[in-house]
């Protein structure tokens, strides 16, 4: 019997490393979306859902070549979910929200949670506010965290109603992977495997030669085509963009 046609097509990615499940996850958005209408947005978009699952989150290679940015705009964000370096911005009225704004006091409760009962399946962060995402025209796209030790490794699985896969996938998972490292070591537990799923993961239409450029690179290239090692100089990159990002932040909080 042939499997069901859904209306939706539904990817799921393994792999070892991040940009490796990344770049499968690109490689199957080209080959399998589906182009529907974005209204919201005035545009098109070539659109699947997606689960990507990274067994190894912290083995290299860490970094894609693969993403909008560098080492300074991966550690801004990375700082900005970890640290909420820009929460200012919402109390200040620029933004309806940051996720790190979202979920920051829901932290105790997961390291405490399990801490208390290591099986527990109620170490759920909700970033998705109802109150202010109903009707807004700008709703969180990440909706929750979950977080699960399981042979005494912290396991992560995050779900995005809607993810743009060329231009926030990579730094979003890079960063809450970063937030997973983080909490494992509060609890005192190894690094788990890293699942991300994203029920609408899409390009749209003026992004589109970008990911048939990037997907043009992984499949013509080899692997250090498309990857960096985090611990072969791109950690220090980053470290060397913090003294830089820290300037621009206190001149943001002056504006």
């Amino acid at each position: 019997m042939a499997n069901p046609v859904f209306d939706m097509e539904e990817i799921v990615i393994y792999g070892k490393a991040l940009p490796e499940v990344y770049h499968k996850a690109l490689l199957a958005l080209q080959e399998n979306g589906h182009v529907t209408d974005c209204a919201d947005w005035n545009t098109t978009q070539k659109e699947v859902s997606m689960t990507m699952c990274v067994a190894e989150p912290l083995s290299e290679p860490r970094i894609s070549k693969c993403f909008i940015g560098g080492p300074k705009e991966l550690e801004q964000y990375r700082q900005e979910m970890l640290y909420g370096i820009l929460d200012f911005e919402v109390e200040k009225g620029n933004w309806a929200y940051t996720y790190h704004q979202r979920y920051a006091d829901q932290i105790p409760f997961i390291i405490d949670e399990l801490k208390r009962n290591p099986s527990s399946r109620r170490a759920v962060m909700l970033v998705r506010d109802k109150a202010a995402d109903l009707g807004s025209d700008d709703p969180a796209c990440l909706q929750h965290i979950q977080y699960f030790i399981r042979e005494n490794r912290l396991c992560c699985k995050v779900l995005f109603r809607s993810n743009d896969a060329c231009k926030a996938a990579f730094m979003n998972a890079f960063a809450l992977i970063c937030l997973q490292e983080y909490l494992a070591k509060e609890i005192g537990v190894e690094m788990g495997s890293y699942v991300h799923r994203a029920n609408s993961f899409h390009c749209y239409e003026k992004d589109f030669a970008l990911l048939e450029g990037y997907v043009k690179r992984i499949c013509e290239g080899d692997e250090e085509d498309v990857t960096f090692d985090y611990e072969d100089g791109w950690d220090e990159l980053m470290e060397d963009a913090k003294e830089e990002i820290a300037a621009q932040v206190e001149q943001l909080k002056k504006n």
